[in-house]
């Protein structure tokens, strides 16, 4: 496990917050030198602790509006590689977690609507030994690495 101090940690919050705030600016917040900054991030980097940056993106204006979780039930005998292969090929598969226990995959998609959604559940289960499914549509959501966390709220409670 790499060395990893308060400062890296601080560096992260940082880009975590913003993945495209410039060296300047953190080396101003944490009370760094920008080369110390850009040392710190580039280690990291080297180090497999940062393994890229991305834009958070809301679906929802794009039309993609519903987001749910599917469980997926294979036979027994069903390598894991093609639990992945299954759901990977479906362009609304946001993330495929294959899972020890009962069920054997969660399948977190991204649809425009309930019949999109049920288009997709209908070609996951033809696909390969699935023999089961079950799906969770999702009400609201909050990730730690959000930029914005959002939190869901619910009338009359704060």
């Amino acid at each position: 496990m790499p060395e990893i101090d308060d400062i890296d940690h601080r560096v992260l919050r940082l880009l975590r917050e913003d993945g495209r705030r410039t060296f300047s600016d953190m080396a101003g917040t944490i009370g760094l030198s920008v080369a110390a900054v850009k040392r710190r991030v580039d280690r990291l980097k080297e180090l497999g602790v940062i393994t890229g940056f991305s834009v958070q993106i809301d679906y929802a204006k794009l039309g993609w509006g519903i987001e749910a979780f599917t469980e997926l039930r294979y036979a027994g005998t069903t390598p894991v590689s093609e639990i992945v292969r299954t759901a990977t090929d479906v362009a609304e598969v946001q993330a495929v977690f294959t899972i020890a226990g009962d069920p054997d995959a969660l399948i977190h998609v991204r649809v425009r609507d309930l019949g999109h959604l049920q288009q997709v559940i209908d070609h996951l289960r033809r696909a390969g030994n699935v023999t089961g499914t079950k799906t969770l549509m999702v009400l609201g959501s909050w990730t730690r690495d959000a930029l914005t966390p959002r939190p869901p709220r619910i009338a009359g409670m704060k």
